[in-house]
C-alpha cells in the first residue's frame, strides 16, 4: 500500500517557511534590541520588587543613569519604527 514517490501527498516544506520573510538585523537594530530587554528588565524589577537597577548601578538621577535612560526611550522609539518595517515587509 506504498503509494510511488511522485503521488505522495503534498506536504509544505517546513525548513524554509520563514525564509521568504526572514529579516536581518542590523548592529543599530541588535543594539536597540538588547536595550529595550534593559529597559524591560529594569521597569519589571521596578514594578516587582521597587528596586530599580540602573539608578542602583549607575546612581539616582546622575548623568549616567539619565543618559542609560534617555538610551532606553531612544531605543524604544526606534523599536516602533522596527516593528512598522517588519509588518511592512509581512504585507
Amino acid at each position: 500500500m506504498n503509494a510511488p514517490a511522485n503521488e505522495r501527498r503534498h506536504i509544505p516544506e517546513r525548513r524554509n517557511a520563514g525564509a521568504a520573510h526572514s529579516t536581518h538585523f542590523s548592529a543599530l537594530d541588535w543594539a536597540a534590541m538588547v536595550l529595550m530587554i534593559v529597559g524591560g528588565i529594569n521597569w519589571g524589577l521596578v514594578g516587582a520588587f521597587e528596586f530599580d537597577l540602573v539608578a542602583a548601578l549607575f546612581g539616582d538621577r546622575t548623568t549616567w543613569s539619565r543618559l542609560v535612560y534617555a538610551l532606553v526611550g531612544i531605543a524604544s522609539l526606534y523599536g516602533i519604527y522596527l516593528l512598522s518595517k517588519m509588518t511592512a515587509r509581512q504585507h
